[in-house]
């Protein structure tokens, strides 16, 4: 077993694989930028290592000055973490090379599973459904055209080497597909430096479902079980649980949906921690759609159903050995869910809100996990993705999981930023939520519903200008009209102001 591994990431993922190596008597050893010197993985860490400025770029994302920190400190292993350079090929190929070991999968299966159209044509290889869509990148906004035209609207164009929802853009009429080609390309340059953008059959409020893989490198290769990751915005997830409502109201999905991530993953010759995603149609009909080669931000909630350390896996798999559970093992007891706690303002289209934290309570008790990254006092740079910390619940059932989420969300107060904690308890007492009926357009769908609650204040400035009216009508009355009218004798504005509100 390595007696030290450095973790080449940040914040709450950077927290939690330290706790593990504690638990597992290895050091650690963290990096950071000039925004984290004070961070708390850098705090947890046994030891440190400074990798460059603030932006990523010149951090980290610097694979020499990651693989410099690991000479320096004596780092047997590396683990990625998830986002930066987890999902790297050269990054790992690098490790490889400088005589470490890489927390992940082989660099090999990371190039097949990296590049979705590659990928796409590894699982038709496996023999796995996947969404219509083109097999290699478009060459211009003309022949994405002529596949969407083929197709049908809608479409959704996205970014060949990419993920997270960049270089995504949903496509409606065929007027609107050069535009949205230009804007999918740029951006996926500026996220993964390739502009390839391919086009993919839009398919009707589909439900967002994974299956949580893990191998070693002695050719054995399991499933954990699904995760539902239907609630998103901008294509992003902000909650997520296990298992998925609709699989646990039909169980032979799981053993559908399992048995043929494993056969994509065997067809790239795949090992450690990873995800096959799917998206799920309301009949049941199942496609894949990509392959996370990491450890996934939802994590949790696969560990606390089926009562498995995921990241102790991964460092045992990365040493050389062998999966100690077999599939007939698995079991998985009860419901989980996560929230993702950014700091973002959800009224204003999710957008980040950085800055100091003044005041923090974090909620406690039976079956509360919270992966935090954060402290009171600290300060939330721009430069990073705005996530602080996931919370997680378990209980014996879904509808107890969300009433215990509702209390744990009722004692988490963060101060001093904007969150989206608030949205998250309207989102768990919301009807569609708790029958189940997700999708991944249904974030979009819950603040429609919710409009004309969300425009009450208007509506009380009408009511409190039609009482001021009346009030002031009545001292008219006894004033000789001078509260009614100006010293020329016209109306006063804001009285009629406030009888044409009556009058609306």
């Amino acid at each position: 077993m390595f007696r030290k591994v450095l973790i080449a990431n940040r914040g709450e993922i950077a927290v939690r694989v330290i706790r593990t190596l504690r638990e597992m008597d290895i050091r650690s050893v963290a990096v950071y930028s000039d925004a984290d010197r004070a961070s708390l993985h850098v705090r947890m860490a046994d030891e440190a290592a400074h990798v460059g400025s603030s932006p990523s770029a010149e951090s980290y994302l610097r694979i020499d000055r990651i693989l410099e920190a690991a000479r320096k400190h004596g780092a047997e292993a590396i683990h990625p973490g998830y986002g930066f350079l987890s999902e790297n090929a050269e990054f790992a190929a690098a490790c490889e090379a400088a005589g470490m070991v890489f927390i992940g999968p082989p660099a090999d299966a990371i190039r097949k599973m990296g590049s979705k159209t590659a990928a796409r044509e590894l699982a038709v290889a496996a023999r796995a459904p996947v969404v219509p869509g083109m097999q290699n990148g478009a060459r211009d906004a003309a022949e994405a055209r002529e596949f969407a035209r083929q197709c049908g609207y809608p479409v959704l164009l996205k970014a060949v080497a990419g993920g997270g929802g960049k270089g995504m853009r949903r496509v409606e009429r065929d007027q609107d597909l050069a535009s949205a080609f230009r804007d999918a390309s740029s951006e996926a340059e500026r996220a993964f430096g390739d502009s390839s953008v391919y086009v993919e059959k839009l398919i009707d409020r589909p439900r967002h479902i994974e299956i949580q893989l893990m191998g070693d490198r002695h050719g054995n290769l399991i499933h954990l079980g699904e995760r539902e990751c239907s609630l998103q915005r901008r294509h992003q997830k902000i909650m997520e649980e296990c298992p998925s409502p609709l699989v646990a109201a039909h169980p032979e999905m799981r053993k559908q949906m399992g048995e043929t991530a494993i056969r994509i993953a065997k067809a790239a010759g795949y090992s450690n921690a990873g995800t096959i995603e799917f998206l799920v149609e309301a009949n049941r009909k199942f496609y894949f759609l990509e392959m996370n080669t990491r450890l996934q931000v939802e994590h949790p909630v696969t560990e606390l159903v089926a009562g498995l350390d995921l990241v102790k896996m991964q460092v045992e798999i990365a040493a050389g050995e062998k999966l100690r559970i077999r599939q007939e093992d698995l079991t998985w007891h009860g419901a989980a869910i996560e929230c993702r706690d950014y700091a973002e303002d959800p009224d204003d289209n999710f957008s980040p809100s950085p800055g100091r934290i003044t005041h923090l309570d974090r909620p406690s008790g039976p079956g509360i996990r919270l992966d935090s990254g954060v402290y009171p006092g600290w300060t939330v740079p721009l430069d990073y993705d705005p996530l602080l910390a996931k919370l997680a619940v378990w209980a014996a059932t879904r509808e107890e999981a969300i009433a215990r989420m509702i209390r744990a969300l009722d004692e988490y107060h963060v101060v001093g930023i904007k969150t989206n904690l608030g949205f998250f308890r309207q989102l768990l007492a919301d009807d569609e939520f708790q029958r189940g009926a997700l999708h991944t357009g249904f974030i979009d769908e819950f603040f429609n519903r919710r409009r004309p609650e969300r425009e009450q204040p208007a509506e009380l400035d009408a009511v409190a200008a039609l009482v001021a009216y009346a009030y002031l009508s009545e001292r008219r009355d006894g004033a000789n009209n001078q509260t009614a009218a100006g010293a020329d004798g016209n109306v006063n504005p804001w009285l009629a102001a406030g009888r044409d509100e009556l009058l609306r």
